[in-house]
């Protein structure tokens, strides 16, 4: 068939095309856009669809529907694309809410933006739909300008030109193969965790403070985030410094004050070493950092074009260091020097570790003994640098490709550099010439040792201008974020250039140039970006432990031990720089993580962590398994009914009361309670309805400071939503256990019929499904934590519960408000013989179970003679009568019904049968319970008591006469009845 119809001409047929009707075209390829979704509204009636198929020229399939024209249809139009002369390719997808699927808040809400509520397109209006980003107008860096070269001038710097060929000399060419493959690991490590992470969806402005915060927490993130932007700033005035010593080193003229100069005698003739004097060092600093800053504030265009003239003359000083080697001892011989000597390789393989003075020259009386653990700390900062261009990530085109090729590239680059320079430096000169000239590179270089200055000024700069704009937007991310208020001042809108978080960093930048020795400041650094790049390390192997589903990099080559790895040698390498430096900074930053966590607002990223709870949890639950907990371990988790016998004001979710009752249930506040309520309607219609009443009550058991979850159940009626509850609510052995509720003691003065058949149908589903059951009476006298009581916590312990009695007594004392009471239990015996012997059995028994408590037993014998003497005198008597006579006056009206019906007597829906003397002898006897505890407990802070079952062929309107006889005047009580099960043990 080439035609296929499809029509319907009931509005019943098709319930969600009552609306006007829409035409909606499939995605198509466009030359411009990869992908359009399209719609165009379509008038009331028009009925046909066609679609391009490969194997027929023109499939139709079309649906015509008997439309409503409502006020609320939403509609839309689009342009068509790719049809002929904009012919348009209809169908009608109402049934499926199709527009679900093209709205635009679904694609942006992804991103994280905040978008404005949709509203309903009108009448003719175009509605364009892509999946590609909005353009911006800003400028964006690529992977070679955003990430390589700015890791690249970070990298490259000082420590290579004035310091490595002395490390050479120092460790040897077999040890300082060793170092640089050791320290070059833990960076290349650490880009490949850094690759992984940023690859993982969409990243914003803060680089590692974005991913480490996203992965491990807001507070580990700002924690992290702000050492490394110190680090950062610090970081910046120690390149300075080094430049503006370069450049009074190469030309003493320009400075203003005198110089220091010092002599040595470390080696065979005396050699001056001369130092620049601190006040040339701090003003020439100063004007450095000003002009940075400049061109800082210039933005990323300015940026652009500067950063290629800091590395061009770096890379260039570089080759000619290389052409300088293999020229050397040829044309210009000089003293050290050998040129490229298979002889100088091998004397200089091994290591030579000695004591030198202040200046790095060997001298036998010098206070400095360099090893291998030594050369690490003074190595490692000529590898750092790799975060450089993911701190940009705002200013990049591309952050899933830039960040992972450009950093590799730079880190692989750098390595390869230095591994190639260890074996041309220890082939070159002698150890002596290695260990005694500090700029041997300006030595060699070809066409003259000026080329080297101008590389170590220019690569200090460099360095230093990639600090300047790292750190800012750095700052700025932490303070968008909004955690920390007291960051707000550098808050700056998307797009724009972090002006003010620039002078901040310039200030401690500019103050850390006027110390101007920061020997004291630099190890802290080299920790500040090993916590950091640690912090990376850990947040990979979290999320790829963990693999979550939202865990998906575009970059394939990680594996969780490789981070793990990075990780530990990270720390390792903390240690061996300096152990009390590691102490410092990781306890600066546990400072400001325990701030943030104090006054940083609650943000909830998706962190790793929450995964990582989550993994725990079906671990846990596995292991606690489906069998019955043994009574160690067992913990009450009460399921809380909040749905009041009685009405609250509006706002309060949950009577007040009953939340500090539950935290009465937990020993020091452990434990889990579940608070649910029961929303009364049909869910389609009540479903949000009981979203935005969940919400309440969680925020308000938050408020009342009660651990615990709330659930609301959208039912036909209440007895309905309950058995649904106490069925499915939990997860295997972490099912609530104890049904916890307010007693009616409302349901005869407002003459709410439905209570009774309610309450006593939803005690009996607890009995069914074994429950517990606590009902309390006199809620609104139940004591706040503030609200000390003293006296007793007696417990009438008729029949056996599994000592959940027991228990709930003892976790009483456990709060502010019963430490101060003590505990009485209330034993009945049958018999004058069984008091004593029954007596001593009860105290053994609590004995063993470690509890105190006064035992009293009362015989039946001086029960009966007690109400039978004196209840003319018990104020109860006239609660008895009235008790008497409406149930009298009931089961008179049950009869005369039936007698009208013809049938059986019938109570709640069902057939009933009433023994009238077993009624009787039901009230009397609780009737004798409730003057027992007038009696005895009438001061009692608290009186607990077993709860009777409802009896099966008497009618619920009894059962709550019972229960009303029962809990006359006593103000505060508790009924309880256990479950199948033990809940105390007299085993260790």
């Amino acid at each position: 068939m080439d035609n296929v119809e499809i029509e319907g001409s009931d509005d019943n047929e098709f319930p969600a095309s009552q609306g006007r009707g829409r035409k909606y075209r499939p995605v198509v390829a466009h030359d411009n856009d990869r992908a359009v979704l399209e719609m165009s509204s379509v008038d009331p009636g028009s009925s046909s669809a066609s679609f391009p198929h490969p194997d027929n020229p023109l499939k139709k399939i079309k649906v015509s529907t008997q439309s409503k024209m409502g006020s609320d249809a939403i509609e839309g139009s689009l342009p068509t694309h790719g049809g002929v002369n904009g012919s348009h390719r209809e169908s009608k997808l109402e049934l499926f809410g199709f527009d679900s699927l093209v709205n635009i808040l679904g694609l942006k809400s992804m991103t994280g933006e905040q978008i404005p509520a949709p509203s309903s397109p009108r009448d003719g209006e175009d509605v364009s739909i892509t999946l590609e980003r909005p353009k911006t107008t800003d400028v964006k860096l690529g992977t070679m300008m955003g990430v390589f070269v700015p890791c690249l001038q970070n990298i490259l710097g000082i420590i290579y030109y004035i310091r490595f060929t002395w490390i050479v000399g120092m460790a040897g060419i077999g040890e300082s193969l060793l170092l640089v493959s050791f320290c070059g690991s833990c960076t290349f490590l650490t880009s490949i965790s850094l690759s992984a992470i940023a690859t993982n969806g969409a990243m914003k402005g803060g680089g590692p403070y974005y991913l480490i915060g996203r992965a491990l927490g807001p507070e580990v993130g700002v924690s992290i985030g702000l050492c490394f932007f110190l680090g950062n700033a610090i970081a910046g005035a120690l390149y300075v410094l080094g430049a503006v010593e370069t450049f009074l080193k190469a030309v003493p003229s320009a400075g203003i004050f005198r110089e220091t100069v010092t002599r040595v005698n470390g080696t065979a003739t005396a050699q001056p070493i001369s130092s620049p004097n601190l006040h040339d060092l701090q003003i020439y600093g100063i004007i450095v950092t000003i002009l940075l800053c400049f061109i800082v504030f210039g933005g990323v265009k300015m940026i652009n074009r500067v950063a290629p003239a800091f590395l061009i003359p770096v890379l260039f000083s570089v080759f000619c260091i290389f052409i300088g080697i293999a020229l050397a001892g040829k044309d210009d011989p000089t003293s050290g020097i050998t040129g490229l000597s298979l002889e100088t390789f091998k004397d200089n393989w091994s290591s030579d570790y000695q004591t030198t003075n202040n200046a790095g020259i060997p001298d036998p009386e010098g206070k400095i003994y360099w090893n291998f653990n030594a050369l690490v700390g003074l190595f490692f900062p000529a590898v750092t640098g790799i975060m450089a261009g993911s701190n940009r990530s705002a200013s990049l085109k591309d952050t899933q490709r830039s960040i992972p090729v450009g950093t590799l590239a730079a880190t692989l680059t750098t390595s390869g550099l230095y591994i190639f320079s260890v074996f041309l430096f220890g082939a070159l000169a002698t150890r002596e010439k290695l260990l005694t000239d500090r700029l041997l590179t300006a030595t060699v270089a070809w066409p003259f040792p000026a080329i080297i200055y101008i590389g170590i000024i220019l690569s200090t700069l460099g360095a230093a201008l990639q600090s300047l704009t790292g750190a800012p937007r750095l700052l700025a991310a932490i303070a968008n974020d909004d955690i920390l208020p007291v960051l707000n001042y550098f808050k700056v809108a998307e797009g724009n250039e972090p002006h003010i978080a620039t002078l901040f960093t310039a200030f401690i930048c500019i103050g850390c140039v006027i110390i101007g020795n920061l020997d004291l400041i630099t190890p802290t650094i080299t920790m500040f970006f090993l916590l950091c790049y640690a912090g990376v390390n850990i947040s990979c192997f979290l999320l790829d432990l963990l693999d979550a589903p939202s865990w998906r990099p575009r970059w394939k080559f990680h594996h969780w031990s490789l981070s793990l790895l990075g990780a530990l040698l990270c720390i390792v390498i903390m240690f061996l720089i300096s152990w009390s430096f590691t102490v410092v900074s990781l306890a600066l930053a546990s400072l400001i993580y325990y701030y943030v966590s104090i006054k940083g607002k609650a943000g909830d990223w998706g962190d790793g962590f929450k995964s990582a709870y989550f993994q725990l949890a079906l671990r846990s639950l596995r292991s606690l398994g489906a069998n019955q907990v043994h009574p160690k371990n067992w913990y009450p988790i009460p399921l809380i009914f909040c749905r009041p016998w009685g009405k609250l004001p509006e706002n309060v979710p949950c009577h007040p009361k009953l939340a500090d009752f539950a935290n009465c249930m937990k020993k020091k506040g452990r434990g889990m309670s579940i608070f649910f309520s029961i929303l009364d309607g049909d869910y389609h219609e009540c479903a949000e309805d009981a979203k935005a009443a969940c919400k309440q009550l969680s925020t308000y058991i938050d408020y009342k400071r009660c651990e615990g979850v709330a659930e609301i159940v959208v039912a036909p009626s209440m007895s309905e939503g309950f058995r649904g509850i106490v069925q499915t609510m939990g997860l295997g052995n972490l099912k609530p256990n104890i049904v916890v509720m307010r007693y009616p003691e409302i349901w005869r003065r407002e003459n709410l019929t439905e209570i009774p058949a309610t309450f006593v149908g939803i005690i009996n589903d607890c009995i069914v499904a074994n429950k517990a059951v606590v009902i309390v009476k006199g809620l609104d006298e139940w004591p706040n934590e503030y609200q000390r009581q003293y006296g007793t916590i007696d417990l009438y312990w008729i029949v056996r519960d599994g000592g959940l009695m027991l228990l709930l007594s003892q976790l009483l004392l456990t709060k502010e408000s019963f430490e101060s009471c003590k505990i009485q239990v209330f034993c009945i015996a049958e018999e004058d013989s069984n008091a004593e012997e029954l007596k001593a059995d009860v105290k053994k028994f609590l004995y063993d179970l470690r509890m105190q408590a006064e035992v009293i037993v009362i015989t039946m014998k001086s029960w009966d003679v007690q109400v039978d003497g004196g209840i003319q005198q018990d104020e109860s008597v006239e609660a008895f009568t009235g008790a008497q006579r409406r149930i009298a006056s009931y089961l008179t009206g049950m009869k005369e019904k039936a007698q009208r019906e013809g049938t059986a007597l019938m109570a709640d829906g069902k057939p009933v049968v009433v023994n009238e003397q077993q009624v009787e002898k039901f009230l009397y006897t609780t009737l004798k319970l409730n003057s027992t505890i007038l009696r005895y407990s009438r001061m009692a802070a608290v009186v607990l008591v077993s709860l009777p079952p409802p009896p099966v062929s008497h009618p619920a309107y009894f059962y709550m006469e019972y229960m009303d006889l029962l809990v006359e005047n006593v103000p505060r009580l508790l009924m309880v009845r256990g479950y199948r099960r033990d809940v105390v043990t007299l085993f260790t």
